[in-house]
């Protein structure tokens, strides 16, 4: 397959390139999925603007005002590996470290991750948890979307053709906010989720009851999925064995997989939804999983 190739090096520049070409045109950043498609036949672009050598995108830092923003062009493994991450947002490391194999990771970025827009994609849920919002530039302006707003099918987000995604915002969490990301698959990171897990939850002082929940489900829809049921079982009770499994069913019920998926049947992924929700509630709040071991 021919294409031409483009290397902008100014958000300028490639903004110009892409309403050139809109229509034609793909953005490269990691290119571990565009690649692949492209192999596959699946997408034919005219065109390929490669955007890692504009400057500043890249980079996760930490604002007083916004929380910890995080540049599109960051790598996979800089969220595993981050010590302002592991810190602030363990959530979002844990889920970074189950994207394939550390090669992939060092190449993959957050952005294009997000921008992919795979059901199973690791990293959306946790930041949906987290209540992370994109910004995105284009010929108009800028504009700052929830990131569940932003993700609206499989492979379609809101972004235009002609737009670019900057960064990542993840406010601040509350304090005593604990989260627990769980990906179930055939042989680990290296395959796509068949089910994946995020929970988030902040308890009150005394650790024993939630204030607030955030459990996204991931592979069970064609967009990350709030289980806002299950979350309103969990807010303002005290944590126990009886309401882990009522938040559990509640999860379970929620979910909508894709009848014939060659992952997972219906049935199949219902139960390991249930199964990862009663076990992440389970470690987020201390209380021991009788599923281990």
């Amino acid at each position: 397959m021919r294409f031409e190739y483009l290397e902008p090096e100014s958000i300028r520049e490639a903004l110009a390139l892409l309403s050139r070409y809109q229509g034609k045109s793909k953005i490269i950043a990691g290119g571990t999925d565009l690649m692949l498609e492209m192999r596959n036949k699946f997408i034919r672009p005219e065109v390929v603007v490669d955007i890692t050598r504009i400057p500043g995108l890249d980079s996760i830092a930490f604002d007083d005002a916004q929380g910890l923003r995080i540049g599109a062009l960051t790598t996979i493994r800089a969220l595993e590996t981050s010590a302002e991450l592991q810190k602030k947002v363990p959530i979002l490391s844990q889920a970074a470290g189950q994207l394939g194999s550390v090669a992939i990771r060092n190449v993959a970025t957050v952005g294009g991750n997000l921008c992919n827009a795979l059901p199973s994609a690791e990293t959306s849920q946790a930041l949906v948890a987290l209540s992370a919002q994109v910004r995105i530039v284009g010929p108009g302006g800028e504009r700052t979307i929830p990131l569940e707003d932003f993700l609206i099918g499989v492979r379609k987000t809101l972004l235009h053709p002609d737009e670019i995604l900057l960064e990542i915002i993840v406010p601040e969490p509350p304090p005593c906010t604990y989260g627990r990301y769980f990906k179930h698959s055939p042989r680990g990171s290296i395959d796509l989720a068949i089910v994946n897990i995020a929970v988030l939850m902040t308890m009150e002082p005394d650790h024993k009851v939630c204030r607030d929940a955030r459990i996204v489900m991931g592979a069970v829809s064609p967009t990350p999925l709030r289980a806002k049921k299950a979350e309103a079982v969990l807010k303002g009770e005290s944590i126990g064995d009886a309401l882990i499994e009522q938040a559990a069913q509640a999860a379970s019920d929620e979910a909508h997989p894709r009848r014939g998926s060659i992952r997972g049947s219906f049935e199949y992924k219902k139960e390991m939804v249930k199964v990862l929700t009663r076990r992440a509630i389970r470690e987020v709040t201390g209380a021991r999983d009788e599923m281990s071991g």
